[in-house]
C-alpha cells in the first residue's frame, strides 16, 4: 500500500495553526509540563483504580442413623467402578488447561496476595487478600494440639455418618440398559407407602422376562395383580416379577409399591432395579413433609409493617443511643414492635408503647442478645439494627419486606451512612475450598454475585452489613453463637452458607450515629462501654480461632 506525502506548503500551513492555536513551548514550560507529568500520572492512576473497586463489574441480572458401608452401596460403587473402567482406555486425549485448571483438587493452601505495585496507599488502591492460618493460630495456644486434632477429626467423622444421604450418591444409568426406571423425584413418608412410578422393562421378546427388586429400608408389593405374571416376595425386601409375555409384566410394574418399614425423619433407601443381565439403581427419599410456617399478617393491598416486621437490637451502656433509635423509629414507624435486649449490670427501663425490653445476665455478649431479641419475634419479617443507628426518611423498611416478599430471598441488607457522608453495605461473597484432612480453607472477597432483576439497586451475596431483614424462621435456623460476647458479625454469615439466600440493597439507608468523642468529652458510660467493646483478651481472640478451626473445620481463611 503506498502512502502520500503531503506537498510542502500544507505541511508548512498545518505548522503553522497549530503555531497560532498553541504558542510554542519554551524551556521553562518544558520543565512545567515534566514537573506535573508525576502528579497525572499518579491521578490517572488513582482515578483507574477508584473505577476498578467501584465498578460493578460485569454482573449478571438473575431472575440420623449412618447408612454408609451397606452391601448395597458396596454394590452401587463396584457397578460405577465397573461402568467407568470399561471405557475405551487406549483411546488418546488431550487436557484442557483453562477447564482442567478450574477443577476442585481439594489441596487448598495459606496464602496471601504478593504486593506487585509499590506506590502510596497502594494498599488502599489495590486491596491485596490477607490470609490468616486457622490450624497454627489455634494450635499454637493450645495445650493438647494433637489432641485437639485427633478430637476434631473424630468429631467431623461422627459429622458425616449423622449427615451421609443415599440420595447424594452417584447413580449412572448404563446406556442400552433395558431397565426404565425413575432416576429422581421419588418421595415416601415414613411408614408409609407409595406406588413406585416409571418402572418398566424394554427387551427383546424370549420365553420368560424377569426382573427383580431389592431394598434396604422397605419392602414391596403389588397394589394390583396382573394375569400370567408371577410375583414373588410381597411383602419383603426382595421381590421378583416374571411373565412369558412382555406387556403383562410391564403392566403389573404400574402396581409396584414400595413401603417404608424404619422410621427415620430424612433419609433415603437405595433401590435395586435388575434383570439376568442387567442392573441400575434409584432412590426413593424417605421423610416428613416440612410444615410450612405460614403468618398472618391480614389480607392488605398495602404492606402492613407493624404486622409484619419486628425491629430486634442489643443495648449495652448505651442507653443514650438506644433513646435516640427508638425516637427516630416512632417517627416513621409507630406501632411497629422493637424488642430489646439488654445485659448491662444495672438495667435502666425501657418503657413505651410497642417495646418488649428483656435483662440478660451482666455482659451476657453480643449474640447471646441476638439470640435472646430475635427467639421473641412473633412476626413473618425481623429487622436486625445496632442500638446506635438511626433511622430517616431513607430507611424504607416496606423496600426490605417488597424484595423478601416478591423473590427467593431469606435476608436482604440495607447500607449505614456515616456522619461523613459516606454509605457502607458490606458485601461480601464467601468460599469453602476443599482442603484435605487437615481441614477446608475459608475465602471471604469484597463483591456480589449477580444483580437482582426488578430491583436494580440490589444484588445477591453471602453477607451484608449489620442492618438487614430477614424472615424470621430462617435467621433462627442459624442462630447466633453466644460465646462471641465482644464481636462478630462475619461468623453468622459463615454458619448461613448455603442455608440463606441473602440479597442487599444500597437505597435502603439507615444513619450511624457519631463515634467521634474527644477524650476529655467522654462520659463514666462511654468509657466503660469502649474498655468492654475494644479491649480483647486472648481468651476473645482464641475463642474466635476455636469456631473456625474446630467448629467450621477451617484451616486457613483469606480476605480483603
Amino acid at each position: 500500500m503506498r502512502t502520500q506525502t503531503p506537498p510542502q506548503n500544507q505541511t508548512q500551513l498545518s505548522h503553522e495553526v497549530v503555531g497560532n492555536i498553541y504558542p510554542k513551548k519554551t524551556a521553562t514550560m518544558r520543565f512545567t509540563y515534566k514537573k506535573c507529568l508525576g502528579p497525572l500520572l499518579v491521578s490517572g492512576l488513582t482515578l483507574l483504580a477508584l473505577f476498578y473497586a467501584w465498578s460493578p463489574g460485569t454482573s449478571s441480572v438473575v431472575d440420623v442413623r449412618p447408612r454408609q458401608g451397606s452391601p448395597l452401596q458396596k454394590l452401587l460403587n463396584e457397578t460405577i467402578l465397573g461402568i467407568v473402567s470399561g471405557y475405551h482406555n487406549d483411546i488418546a486425549y488431550h487436557i484442557k488447561e483453562d477447564v482442567a485448571c478450574r477443577l476442585a483438587l481439594n489441596t487448598c493452601v495459606c496464602l496471601a496476595d504478593k504486593e506487585t505495585l509499590h506506590l502510596p496507599f497502594s494498599n488502599l488502591l489495590f486491596p491485596r487478600a490477607w490470609a490468616h492460618n486457622v490450624s497454627q493460630a489455634f494450635l499454637e495456644s493450645h495445650p493438647d494440639p494433637e489432641g485437639a486434632k485427633r478430637h476434631r477429626a473424630q468429631e467431623y467423622n461422627s459429622f458425616q455418618r449423622r449427615s451421609y444421604s443415599p440420595a447424594d450418591e452417584l447413580i449412572i444409568a448404563e446406556a442400552g440398559s433395558p431397565l426404565q426406571y425413575p432416576t429422581q423425584g421419588v418421595k415416601v413418608r415414613p411408614l408409609k407407602t407409595i406406588i413406585i412410578p416409571g418402572l418398566g422393562l424394554k427387551e427383546e421378546t424370549r420365553s420368560n422376562h424377569v426382573v427383580y427388586l431389592t431394598a434396604t429400608l422397605g419392602t414391596f408389593d403389588v397394589a394390583a395383580t396382573v394375569d400370567r405374571v408371577d410375583v414373588k416376595g410381597e411383602g419383603e425386601k426382595h421381590m421378583t416379577l416374571s411373565s412369558p409375555l412382555l406387556s403383562a409384566l410391564n403392566r403389573q410394574l404400574q402396581f409396584v409399591t414400595y413401603t417404608n418399614t424404619v422410621f427415620h425423619p430424612k433419609t433415603a433407601d437405595t433401590v435395586r432395579f435388575a434383570t439376568e443381565a442387567h442392573q441400575s439403581f434409584f432412590s426413593i427419599k424417605i421423610g416428613h413433609a416440612t410444615v410450612p410456617k405460614l403468618y398472618n399478617s391480614g389480607s392488605q393491598k398495602e404492606y402492613n409493617i407493624s404486622a409484619l416486621v419486628t425491629i430486634a437490637t442489643k443495648t449495652f451502656l448505651r442507653y443514650d443511643k438506644l433513646k435516640d433509635l427508638i425516637d427516630s423509629v416512632r417517627q416513621y414507624y409507630p406501632t411497629v414492635t422493637i424488642v430489646i435486649a439488654d445485659d448491662n449490670k444495672h438495667p435502666q427501663p425501657v418503657t413505651g408503647p410497642h417495646i418488649e425490653h428483656y435483662i440478660m445476665p451482666f455482659g451476657k455478649g453480643w449474640f447471646a442478645g441476638r439470640n435472646l431479641a430475635v427467639s421473641q419475634v412473633t412476626t413473618k419479617y425481623v429487622l436486625w439494627a445496632d442500638d446506635d443507628f438511626i433511622f430517616t426518611a431513607n430507611t424504607k423498611l416496606e423496600r426490605m419486606v417488597d424484595i423478601l416478599e416478591r423473590t427467593t430471598l431469606d435476608l436482604v441488607g440495607g447500607a449505614v451512612r456515616e456522619v461523613t457522608g459516606y454509605s457502607a453495605t458490606y458485601r461480601h461473597t464467601i468460599s469453602v475450598e476443599e482442603g484435605g484432612e487437615e481441614g477446608n480453607c475459608l475465602h471471604i472477597r469484597n463483591g456480589y454475585h449477580h444483580v437482582i432483576e426488578g430491583f436494580p439497586n440490589c444484588v445477591v451475596a453471602d453477607a451484608v452489613i449489620n442492618f438487614f431483614m430477614g424472615r424470621t424462621d430462617k435467621v433462627l435456623q442459624v442462630g447466633f453463637d453466644p460465646r462471641l460476647s465482644r464481636r462478630g458479625h462475619l461468623e453468622f454469615f459463615v454458619d448461613a452458607l448455603g442455608s440463606l439466600h441473602i440479597g442487599s440493597c444500597s437505597d435502603i439507608i439507615v444513619s450511624h450515629a457519631s463515634k467521634i468523642k474527644l477524650p476529655w468529652t467522654k462520659t463514666e458510660s462511654q468509657k466503660a462501654y469502649d474498655k468492654f467493646r475494644y479491649s480483647l483478651s486472648s481468651a476473645d481472640s482464641n475463642i474466635s480461632n476455636e469456631i473456625f478451626y474446630f467448629k467450621d473445620r477451617f484451616k486457613c481463611m483469606t480476605s480483603h
